[in-house]
């Protein structure tokens, strides 16, 4: 845990090291530890609501064909027998289940966010948006091995994973909690593990899709970005997507909201608070919340076979898609851009642009492209979250 995402994946496996303890019970909702029971007189009451047979695996299959409202009856009839739910089962209902602790990391990273790079260059947008292409191959990719019979998925559970493309790990959260819950863990675990992983994904993709001599480019200097214009800035995008857009307003409306705070200049010590205190904090709850989702019999499944393998390939066609967008560019623009900043459009931030300002110092040691790369960046956190909007919007509404 010393270099690949410690803050998250720290907490995340040590939750899932509770959640497997035997016994214990820790990641268990009421419902589930009154089916771990085995009370036949209880599996009939329960068995009764549901209008299935009264044994454990009926119970199950009912369950998730059931309405939330109709499992929450059941959650509920649960605690009326005596029973409780697991510390960590309570976590991700409070940090996950609601949405919030995703929806508070992501105002966090607004407040750590500078979108200065993408004002100086807002064609840099459109490398952030060519990335998010990754998510939505992805997508067709696990629709394609549910079609084959290979591995099973669902929509929702298709969708889910194709935000693992986005490399953005609280969007990816967030939308799995509202569309795939039962995925989770692997798609949490995807997420981070690919992010970590970046700088290995990354350099073989951008080397093999240009030339040495575009890797040589040397762009022009960003302007300098007025006060005005980054405070207008997150207003005016979150109106924008948000009436176009409203399923996208929740986590956006954090992201700006978050980034407002530090460009107004007036509430610094909120915006202290929101990208150290508060952050660190809400990660340990969100970390611990994944790892209630780890459980043995539900984790280790050939899905997260097909999670993993997905995982990769969304990361690779979204840092192929940002490099071809801006060789794209390159053909009807006069101010060439360097084509390794096409990669930083996945949102893994900062550390997307770090892997092309190193990829591009090795052509040319005096070639500094970081800042030109955080335009495409933080794009990409725009992008993956206005991606994550299109999805609950069409996928709940099938």
């Amino acid at each position: 845990a010393k270099k690949f995402e410690p803050l998250l994946l720290l907490p995340i496996g040590f939750g899932g090291l509770l959640s497997n303890i035997p016994e214990a019970g820790m990641a268990l909702t009421a419902l589930e530890s009154l089916l771990a029971h085995h009370d036949a007189g209880q599996l009939a009451v329960i068995a009764a609501k549901l209008n299935c047979a009264p044994d454990v695996h009926a119970i199950k299959e009912a369950l998730a064909l059931a309405l939330p409202s109709v499992q929450s009856q059941m959650e509920n009839l649960a605690v009326d027998m005596g029973y409780t739910p697991g510390v960590l089962a309570l976590f991700y209902k409070v940090a996950i289940g609601s949405g919030v602790a995703p929806l508070v990391i992501f105002m966090g990273v607004g407040a750590m966010t500078d979108f200065g790079p993408l004002l100086a260059n807002p064609r840099t947008l459109l490398l952030g948006a060519a990335a998010q292409f990754g998510i939505f191959a992805t997508v067709l990719g696990a629709l394609t091995l549910n079609y084959f019979g290979l591995i099973s998925f669902t929509l929702p559970q298709a969708a889910a994973i194709g935000i693992i493309g986005g490399a953005d790990g609280p969007t990816a959260i967030y939308l799995s909690g509202k569309l795939a819950p039962e995925l989770l863990g692997a798609i949490a675990v995807a997420a981070y593990s690919y992010m970590a992983l970046v700088p290995l994904i990354q350099p073989p993709i951008m080397k093999a899709l240009t030339s040495e001599k575009e890797r040589k480019i040397r762009m022009v200097q960003l302007r300098t970005v007025g006060k005005r214009e980054k405070i207008l800035f997150p207003v005016v995008l979150l109106l924008l997507v948000a009436l176009l857009l409203p399923d996208a307003a929740p986590l956006l409306g954090m992201f700006c909201f978050g980034n407002l705070m530090r460009e107004s200049g007036v509430v610094e010590r909120l915006s202290d608070t929101v990208q150290n205190g508060l952050i660190n904090i809400v990660t340990i709850f969100l970390g611990l919340s994944v790892g209630a989702k780890l459980v043995a019999d539900k984790f280790l499944q050939p899905q997260t076979l097909g999670i993993l393998l997905l995982g990769v390939v969304a990361f690779g066609i979204g840092t192929a898609a940002g490099v071809l967008m801006a060789k794209l560019l390159n053909l009807c623009s006069k101010n060439k851009i360097n084509p390794l900043i096409g990669s930083a459009g996945v949102s893994a931030v900062p550390m997307a642009a770090r892997v092309s300002n190193k990829v591009g110092l090795e052509s040319d040691p005096q070639n500094f492209l970081l800042m030109h790369a955080m335009g495409p960046n933080v794009a990409g956190v725009i992008g993956s979250a206005i991606a994550a909007g299109v999805m609950l919007k069409y996928v709940l509404a099938m």
